[in-house]
């Protein structure tokens, strides 16, 4: 809870992922991935409720184990590949509410962002806080710079690959940008209920993380890279 406010916290986690087949509980630093997920949910200070959403037994009863609760498994239409996050967090609010259960504020935390914490939570909460915003989305700036890409025809010419006034220019040079890193999506309950998305306008802004707070697995070489970039934390920290 901050300023009266209490906050919700929902982890998406249905048992049929496809390209990287059950991710959610595959063992990452030696827990189930999940697991990262939901301590740094309960450790917030300002969340009040860890809900996981899932339609999956093994990962209900895993998620259970480290402190979250599951009131219900996620109905199967809710629960394919066309499923949108937005209509299963809307589901859970609703079965909440049917239950007297409200909350000002609700966070969306996937469990494929392990390196994202409890400190990460908060900050974005006491942003949203202290902006008045309606929502807060985590970014992280971009490994590649939009600049330097563009599509390709059958012949692969690169004539026009780049615009002209950046054929000298140095990557450190141009704009910082930034992208979505999947971690934190933070917004008001009423303002997700009516606008139905959690990019709502206009008071929407963009908390920045570090990249490499920032992985977000999705696929074999995505979980292999963290596990790497895990392992190199660890020996940082022994090293102290």
């Amino acid at each position: 809870m901050i300023g009266h406010k209490k906050i919700l916290a929902v982890i998406p986690a249905r048992g049929g992922s496809k390209r990287l087949p059950r991710k959610n509980i595959l063992s990452f630093s030696g827990r189930p991935l999940i697991f990262w997920t939901i301590q740094a949910a309960t450790l917030s200070k300002y969340i009040d409720k860890v809900v996981v959403s899932t339609d999956d037994n093994e990962i209900s009863e895993i998620s259970r184990y480290y402190g979250a609760e599951v009131p219900f498994l996620r109905p199967k239409r809710l629960a394919t590949d066309l499923s949108s996050t937005a209509d299963v967090v809307l589901d859970l609010l609703g079965k909440l509410e049917s239950k007297e259960e409200e909350y000002d504020y609700v966070v969306l935390l996937q469990p494929t962002s392990p390196f994202r914490n409890s400190y990460h939570i908060d900050d974005a909460i006491e942003q949203l806080n202290d902006q008045g915003s309606d929502a807060v989305i985590s970014v992280c700036p971009v490994r590649h710079h939009p600049s330097w890409c563009n599509t390709l025809g059958d012949d692969k010419s690169m004539d026009d690959f780049l615009r002209s006034d950046l054929h000298n220019v140095r990557s450190q040079d141009l704009p910082k940008n930034y992208i979505i890193n999947g971690a934190i999506y933070l917004c008001k309950t009423s303002v997700f209920k009516l606008q139905k998305t959690f990019f709502p306008t206009p008071r929407s802004h963009a908390y920045i993380m570090r990249t490499d707070d920032s992985i977000d697995i999705d696929t074999e070489l995505d979980f292999k890279i963290a596990e790497c970039l895990s392992q190199f934390r660890d020996l940082k920290i022994k090293a102290l």
